[in-house]
């Protein structure tokens, strides 16, 4: 079930990640290329991907939703996995100091 009111802050985180959205070099293009099979080159992908104003955006919407799959801001899933495993090992080495 829909929940129908939101907070200003729900709105807004909404609005943000929709926003990023719309101003992004992937914006029309076929879905499926960033989305390779397994072993398929993902070098197409990240070429959209380079240059985008939006990218950093589009990465930490990834990592935040744990997104296991294809290119997200020009990374692969491999990519973002270190990515995560840096930034658990720097939050571990902050909480133990």
């Amino acid at each position: 079930m829909h929940q129908i009111y939101e907070t200003s802050a729900e709105a807004q985180s909404d609005f943000d990640e929709q926003g990023w959205q719309q101003g992004a070099n992937c914006l029309g293009v076929d879905p499926d290329l960033f989305f390779p099979e397994r072993g398929a080159s993902t070098r197409e992908a990240k070429e959209v991907c380079r240059g985008c104003v939006v990218r950093e955006d589009c990465l930490e919407f990834a990592l935040r939703n744990g997104e296991k799959f294809g290119i997200w801001g020009g990374l692969s899933e491999r990519e973002r996995r270190r990515i995560r495993r840096q930034r658990a090992q720097a939050a571990r080495t902050i909480m133990g100091a």
